[in-house]
């Protein structure tokens, strides 16, 4: 994964809900060409914030049912709307609602806040990736325990 567009997890209670932060820095890499002097967020990349949340919202519901080999890969993305810039220094509040999932995949609906106010929404749709290779699969819980604890010890 090049950009880690997610800071924490604030709540995971899958099938249903995840909510998570993701503080917009100036440092970030996507602002060095995305506008010199304008620093503003590209949709896609708000979308991958999105889809970062809603793949660990399917996983999660999957682990419940004793899968943990499965990886979210985003598939689709239907009815985006963009309603206000997301800009550097804002706090951006993301929510996951679980449409679907199954054995093959899921649906969630995601909503972008920054200070209240929806700046961006879609649904998204992800398939499943069998995962077997260990060192993946270490770095996917290291990644998965640092936004839900803020560490990456296990607890």
């Amino acid at each position: 994964m090049r950009y880690i567009l997610l800071d924490r997890i604030t709540a995971l209670q899958p099938p249903q809900l995840a909510l998570g932060v993701k503080c917009v820095s100036l440092s970030d890499d996507i602002f060095a060409d995305h506008f010199p002097g304008h620093p503003v967020m590209p949709g896609a990349m708000i979308i991958e914030s999105m889809a970062q949340l809603g793949g660990v919202l399917v996983e999660a519901s999957m682990r419940e049912q004793g899968r943990h080999d499965l990886h979210a890969l985003l598939v689709t993305v239907d009815r985006a709307k963009f309603r206000h810039q997301v800009r550097a220094g804002d706090k951006m509040e993301l929510e996951c609602h679980g449409i679907v999932v199954h054995e093959d995949g899921g649906q969630v609906r995601a909503l972008a806040r920054v200070d209240g106010k929806l700046v961006a929404e879609a649904e998204l749709a992800f398939a499943f990736a069998r995962v077997t290779n260990p060192k993946l699969l270490a770095r996917r819980r290291e990644v998965l325990n640092i936004w839900l604890t803020g560490s990456a010890e296990e607890p």
